[in-house]
């Protein structure tokens, strides 16, 4: 196996404005999330979240302590929130407990002093574990969530194209966590927009995941200071940072999911201030 992990520095929303397509990508753009038999990983100075992939496919992947960690253990001081994306079901191994995870299914990993090891079940259906890690103050219970645990919001219509469904998943009304804020948003057939209106929410960072997009189809995701906006192009299974200061909202050429995930100071999802669409420039 292999891990791979970069570090993403944070950005003043002043200087963001002058940054061109090929800095933007560079800066909040996560390409390459999954590889065969390898561990991805961006530690993001945004609250410190870690956005990483794991695709174990011939051998068991360890989630390894990378070195900017500082620590014996991944979770030593931090919790993880992980999806199984992938066409086959996975287990993750914590410690002594063992979770199987099929496709969108979710676990909770509180922090603690062991190891995390992902296995796919069927070599030529392997799992993809999309996850989320920030700091963790207290040792919560690791947790399965499927979409039956989840508070569901049905959203939007087909008439404005953004009828959706907003699976909260890892959240602290389904189970307690220190930081970490997850869940899943699937679109419906004919649906292409998502967070709008759109908003900022300044106590928090968020992540986002793109998936189920045809490989012909493409998505735009929509990021900056509401009157200073800018875009980025994004395909299947790809992963974008968010700062607090910028909106998060995108449109494809194709209905899909995504994965959001949040780490910060405040748990309240509600904590969010609006901009109407058509202030946004």
């Amino acid at each position: 196996m292999k891990t791979n992990y970069e570090l993403r520095y944070a950005a003043h929303p002043d200087d963001a404005k002058s940054y061109d397509t090929t800095r933007l990508r560079k800066d909040f753009l996560i390409e390459k999330v999954f590889t065969a038999d390898e561990v991805n990983m961006v530690y993001s100075m945004y609250d410190r979240l870690i956005v990483g992939g794991a695709m174990p496919v011939k051998e068991s992947l360890k989630l390894e302590a990378i070195e900017p960690l500082k620590a014996p253990f991944f979770t030593t001081r931090r919790e993880i929130g992980i999806f199984n994306v992938g066409a086959g079901v996975g287990v993750v191994t914590v410690g002594d407990e063992k979770f199987e995870l099929g496709y969108k299914e979710a676990l909770y990993i509180g922090s603690g002093e062991r190891d995390v090891f992902f296995t796919s079940k069927d070599a030529s259906k392997p799992a993809k574990f999309y996850f989320n890690s920030a700091t963790a103050h207290v040792s919560y219970p690791c947790k399965k969530v499927t979409k039956k645990d989840a508070i569901t919001l049905e959203l939007g219509t087909m008439e404005m194209a953004n009828h959706r469904d907003i699976n909260k998943m890892i959240v602290n009304q389904v189970l307690p966590t220190c930081q970490i804020q997850m869940g899943m948003t699937e679109l419906k057939p004919g649906s292409i927009w998502n967070t709008m209106p759109a908003h900022i929410h300044s106590r928090r960072m968020e992540a986002y995941f793109y998936f189920e997009i045809p490989e012909d189809q493409t998505i735009c995701h929509f990021m900056g200071e509401p009157t200073e906006t800018r875009h980025i192009f994004m395909q299947n299974d790809m992963a974008v940072l968010s700062p607090e200061w910028s909106i998060h909202s995108a449109a494809a050429t194709h209905n899909y999911t995504f994965i959001w995930g949040m780490g910060g100071e405040n748990l309240d999802y509600g904590d969010q201030d609006f901009f109407a669409i058509t202030d946004l420039k």
